[in-house]
C-alpha cells in the first residue's frame, strides 16, 4: 500500500489533528509542509509571522519524530510541489484541514484540487473551525458550530510510519531566505503546540479569572486574555480543544462556587467569543470579495478618493498626537499584539478621524498582528470602519478612552516615552499644556511629540453625518437587509448585530 499525504497548512500540531489520525490508521504517512513564495511575498506578510511558523514547524517535527515520522518541509507554488512529489512516491490520497484564509490561500487551495481531480487523486479535507463550507444562509449556523466544538477529539496517533524516510527537504527557512524585511517586532510569542498548552493551562487555572473585567484595557489585557490567538490562528492548538477545556474549567468552578461565581461568568464570556471567533470566520468564507471590496455596496466611493496618505503614514507610525492611538500602535509594532478594543479603536480612529479607506489600513495590521487571521480580520475592519450597514455606528473617542482605559497614562508613557514626564491632567491630550509646563515635562509640543493630526471633535462630527446619511441610503437601497440575511448573526435579530 502507497502512502498517503497529509498536507499541513495552518494547522500546526499533532492533537486534535484529524487528517493525521486518519493516514495514520490507513498505513504509511508522508507529513508535508510548503513554504510557499506567492504567500510569503504578499501585502499581508511579515517576519513576524515567519518566525511564529517556523518556531511551529520545528516542534512539530519534534513530536512527529517521537511518534516515528518527520515533517517533510519543501518550497515552491503547492501544485508543483504535490505534483512532484507525487511523481516520487505514487501517494493516492492527500488529507488535509480545510482552510478559510486570503485570497492567495483560496486561489492555491482550488489550484491543487483541481490538480487531484485531474490525476486522479483523492482529497480529503477535514473541518477544523467552526466555519460550515457551502452554506445557503446563517439560519441554523449556531446549531452546527456548537456540534462541531462539542464533538469527540481524535487525540494523537499512537504511532505513525514514515512513507517519506528517504525523500529529501528542506530544513526550517530563515526570513532573511524571502527577503522579509526587519518589521520593528522586539518581543514576542513563541510558536508552537507546547506553548499553546501552557497558556491555555495558566489562563484556565489563574488568568481567566479576572478575564471579563481586564480584557477591555491594554494595562491588564495582557494577563487577563487568554493569549491563545496566534495559536488558533496557526492551528497549534484546535478550537474544539480550547472549547472543550474551558468549558470543563467553568463546570468545574460552577460546582465549586455556584452558577453565579464571577470566574465561571468570565469563562462564559470566553466560550461566546469562541463562538464569535468562527462567526467573522464564516463570512469570509460565504463572501471571499470582502478582503478587497466593501461588504455593503451602498458604501462604494465613500472614503476610497478621499485617502490622505500622510494621515495614513502618521497613524501607522504612531505619530498622530493621540497618546492612546501612538502608545498601541507602537505597542504592536514592537510586540505584535494589542487588546481587542485598542484594535477597534485604532480602526475607528483610522476610518473617521482620518476618513480613510479601510484596505491599507488593514494590510498595515496584518503585517503587525501575529494573529492575523484573515476571515475575522477583515470582516472585524469592515465592521468597526462602518462598510456593513448593519452595525450601530460606533465611533471612539482617543480621550475618552484614555480616561476610562489608561487614566494614570501608564501604558502610554511605556510605549511614548516622550510622554514620561507629562501630568497626569494632560496625558491624553499633552498639547493643551501650557508652555511652562511643556518646559518642565521636557515634552514641547511639535518638537518632541507632534500635535494632534485632526481635531477630535469636527473631525468627528464630520464622520457622524457622512455616516448617518450612508447608513441611511444603505437601509433605503434594501442593500443592508441583503448584508444582514447574508451575514449577520442570528443570536439577537432586533439589534441586527454583526
Amino acid at each position: 500500500m502507497t502512502a498517503e499525504l497529509v498536507w499541513f497548512k495552518r494547522d500546526l500540531r499533532v492533537t486534535d489533528h484529524s487528517p493525521l489520525v486518519a493516514a495514520a490508521r490507513r498505513g504509511k504517512v508522508i507529513c508535508l509542509y510548503i513554504y510557499e513564495p506567492d504567500l510569503i511575498s504578499a501585502d499581508d506578510f511579515s517576519k513576524r509571522h515567519l518566525l511564529f511558523i517556523n518556531d511551529s514547524l520545528t516542534e512539530l517535527d519534534r513530536d512527529l519524530r517521537k511518534l516515528g515520522s518527520r515533517l517533510l518541509i519543501r518550497r515552491g507554488e503547492a501544485v508543483d510541489v504535490i505534483s512532484s512529489l507525487q511523481a516520487e512516491t505514487g501517494f493516492r490520497c492527500i488529507r488535509a484541514h480545510q482552510e478559510t484564509t486570503n485570497a492567495l490561500g483560496y486561489q492555491r487551495d482550488r489550484a491543487v484540487k483541481k490538480w487531484a481531480q485531474s490525476a486522479g487523486i483523492d482529497f480529503i479535507e477535514y473541518r477544523q473551525q467552526g466555519v460550515v463550507r457551502a452554506m445557503n444562509g446563517r439560519d441554523g449556523w449556531a446549531r452546527q458550530w456548537q456540534g462541531f466544538v462539542t464533538s469527540p477529539l481524535v487525540g494523537r496517533p499512537r504511532q505513525i510510519v514514515d512513507g517519506g524516510a528517504e525523500l529529501a527537504g528542506l530544513g526550517v527557512q530563515s526570513p532573511e531566505s524571502f527577503a522579509l524585511k526587519e518589521d520593528g517586532l522586539i518581543s514576542r510569542q513563541t510558536g508552537g503546540e507546547s506553548e499553546a498548552i501552557t497558556l491555555l493551562n495558566s489562563f484556565l487555572s489563574d488568568r481567566s479569572g479576572d478575564y471579563l473585567q481586564g480584557l477591555s484595557s491594554p494595562l491588564t489585557a495582557w494577563d487577563s486574555c487568554s493569549r491563545l490567538s496566534p495559536y488558533l490562528t496557526y492551528g497549534n492548538i484546535s478550537l474544539r480543544t480550547v472549547y472543550q477545556r474551558v468549558s470543563q474549567r467553568k463546570r468545574e468552578l460552577q460546582r465549586q462556587r455556584g452558577q453565579r461565581d464571577p470566574w465561571s461568568q468570565s469563562l462564559s464570556n470566553y466560550v461566546e467569543r469562541l463562538a464569535w471567533h468562527c462567526h467573522f470566520i464564516q463570512k469570509l468564507e460565504d463572501e471571499p470579495a470582502i478582503e478587497f471590496d466593501n461588504m455593503n455596496p451602498t458604501f462604494n466611493g465613500l472614503r476610497e478618493n478621499e485617502f490622505n496618505p500622510v494621515y495614513f503614514e502618521a497613524w501607522a507610525a504612531g505619530q498622530t498626537g493621540y497618546p492612546l492611538i501612538d502608545a498601541c500602535m507602537r505597542a504592536l509594532q514592537q510586540t505584535g499584539w494589542i487588546n481587542f478594543r485598542m484594535r477597534a479603536m485604532l480602526i475607528s480612529f483610522a476610518s473617521y478621524h482620518l476618513w480613510l479607506h479601510w484596505r491599507q489600513p488593514a494590510l498595515h495590521l496584518a503585517r503587525l498582528f501575529t494573529d492575523y487571521e484573515p476571515g475575522i480580520h477583515y470582516s472585524q475592519i469592515q465592521m468597526q470602519a462602518g462598510t456593513t450597514g448593519i452595525s450601530a455606528l460606533r465611533i471612539y473617542s482617543p480621550i475618552k478612552q484614555v480616561l476610562d482605559q489608561d487614566p494614570g497614562g501608564m501604558f502610554i508613557r511605556q510605549w511614548v516615552p516622550e510622554l514620561i514626564h507629562v501630568p497626569d491632567d494632560f496625558i491624553a491630550e499633552p498639547h493643551r499644556m501650557p508652555a511652562p509646563i511643556q518646559q518642565q515635562s521636557g515634552c514641547i509640543i511639535e518638537h518632541d511629540y507632534p500635535a494632534p493630526i485632526v481635531d477630535h471633535l469636527s473631525a468627528y462630527r464630520a464622520a457622524q453625518k457622512r455616516m448617518r446619511a450612508a447608513n441611511l441610503a444603505a437601509k433605503t437601497s434594501g442593500d443592508s437587509t441583503r448584508v444582514f440575511q447574508r451575514h449577520g448573526s442570528r443570536k439577537n435579530q432586533s439589534r441586527r448585530q454583526i
